[in-house]
């Protein structure tokens, strides 16, 4: 989005160079990049990109995350929420940038069964424990189809998976898929589950309102922040029932998922990269600009 204006290096991680201003993505595995940055251009730039695992754990334990946010001159936060998790002191720099994607549209749906979909790897922040017992609850209902996308992190969480395929035969695991391949899966399920207990603004929930797909998701500010407080399809954080509740009103009240789709398309247009561009492009040039008038602003905090 930066290259239309400006000369951008992307790398893993940064120890010696001469531009202007550094984003930096996450606090804790950029903490180095971060502070090698600082010693070497004390009054350029810094910008650092707050995930879900920084605000939510790793700014409140980890100091090399706590480093990163008092060297930087802006943080970004993913959604509307994100500052409040943030330390009182710097809230003022903290910056909303949503990540964006483009308009899809809804491929053919099935009447015979609703397709739930969820879609993130198999780690304990993602919660697939909560979907796959939500899946049990369900193991009576053959009009109910619940796909998994994504890759198992650890033995114990693809033993999980592998036993509620054998408890549930509607429940598929269908482990990693390329993207292109998960972006038609969502463009197709009648709904897309997010039962996240961790999240800085996860862009799949972006992908399936740009898609016209209904969003059910855990009432956390990762995704709350994204989808509105008001959204009709939260439940609450590891609850497996509440889940399953709302899986059967989308099958069995026609209001639900229109409603579910009305609330994604009022949504939608925060989403748009042009509004993303911008955000970045405004944010940036205000940096550089404020680096050329003032040289000697940046110090170090500490």
């Amino acid at each position: 989005m930066l290259g239309d204006e400006y000369r951008v290096r992307l790398t893993d991680s940064w120890a010696s160079g001469d531009e202007a201003l550094m984003l930096a993505l996450h606090a804790r595995r950029s903490a180095a990049s971060v502070a090698a940055w600082h010693a070497a251009h004390p009054r350029r730039p810094l910008v650092v990109v707050l995930t879900g695992t920084d605000l939510y754990r790793d700014i409140h334990i980890h100091p090399s995350a706590q480093r990163s946010l008092a060297l930087a001159d802006r943080l970004v936060v993913l959604h509307p929420l994100g500052a409040r998790s943030l330390p009182a002191e710097h809230r003022a720099k903290t910056r909303v940038c949503a990540q964006s994607s483009r308009a899809r549209a809804t491929l053919p749906k099935t009447g015979r069964h609703l397709r739930a979909l969820m879609v993130g790897h198999l780690r304990e922040e993602k919660d697939p424990a909560t979907y796959q017992a939500a899946a049990l609850l369900l193991a009576d209902r053959h009009d109910f189809l619940l796909d998994h996308v994504g890759e198992a992190l650890s033995p114990a969480l693809r033993r999980a998976a592998e036993h509620t395929m054998r408890l549930n035969p509607h429940y598929r695991w269908l482990g990693a898929q390329p993207h292109a391949a998960t972006l038609k899966r969502i463009q197709r399920a009648h709904v897309l589950v997010h039962p996240s207990r961790m999240e800085g603004g996860a862009h799949v929930l972006i992908e399936a309102v740009v898609s016209g797909t209904p969003v059910l998701a855990s009432r956390i500010d990762g995704n709350t922040g994204l989808l509105g407080e008001d959204h009709p399809g939260l439940f609450a954080p590891g609850d497996a029932e509440g889940l399953a509740r709302l899986l059967k009103r989308c099958r069995d009240d026609p209001s639900m998922l229109p409603a579910l789709q009305s609330q994604g398309a009022r949504r939608a247009a925060a989403f748009q990269p042009e509004r993303e561009s911008q955000t970045l492009h405004q944010m940036v040039h205000e940096m550089l600009t404020q680096n050329a008038l003032f040289p000697d602003s940046h110090g170090d905090p500490s």
